[in-house]
């Protein structure tokens, strides 16, 4: 994970917290796995209406 690079939730909203890789290597949100824990997503990655709601 490249340091200072923002993550995101899939409805466009920043993750500010702590992160951490499932087996698959995909980002995720707390710094260990949870049943809470959520897929994040770099701001290139996020879909055009996701992308809008970004000020």
């Amino acid at each position: 994970m490249a340091k200072g690079v923002k993550h995101y939730f899939k409805n466009g909203t920043e993750h500010k917290g702590a992160t951490h890789k499932d087996a698959k290597g995909k980002v995720m949100s707390g710094k260990t796995h949870t049943t809470s824990s959520k897929f994040l997503v770099h701001f290139k990655d996020l879909s055009k209406t996701a992308k809008g709601k970004i000020k």
